[in-house]
């Protein structure tokens, strides 16, 4: 099949479903996602560590991501042959870029908390 560069511009555009970095933008923009690439900051952590640190993720939730992010690259699952078996899980250096863009967002979010509180209120005194 023939696509012209119009077409082939949009399907390589994360506004298209079927765009691969569509994938990765929702990974990265999942509210779990932020808050375990901040829990593994600087320190792995083991299972147990991140569900105490991270209020409110369920077990399912925490195992779910934590897998899609070893399989996206971004999270490194490691399984030291202890008795009982010590399981940790630590930013790769992809997972570690992600640092940067994520504290901007926690900054942006602290900074504009108060701004965004009075909108919300003045839309449901608004309804």
């Amino acid at each position: 099949m023939v696509t012209t560069p119009a077409e082939s511009a949009l399907r390589d555009s994360p506004y298209h479903a079927d765009c691969p970095t569509r994938h990765i933008l929702d990974r990265i923009g999942d509210r779990w996602t932020v808050l375990i690439v901040g829990a593994l900051w600087d320190r792995s952590n083991r299972f147990s560590e991140l569900r105490r640190r991270i209020e409110g993720i369920s077990q399912k939730m925490l195992t779910q991501t934590l897998r899609g992010l070893e399989r996206d690259g971004l999270v490194r699952r490691t399984v030291y042959p202890e008795v009982p078996v010590r399981v940790e899980y630590a930013l790769t250096e992809a997972g570690r870029t992600l640092r940067k863009p994520l504290r901007a967002l926690e900054e942006w979010s602290i900074a504009h908390l108060g701004d965004v509180s009075a909108a919300q209120k003045a839309y449901d005194r608004a309804d």
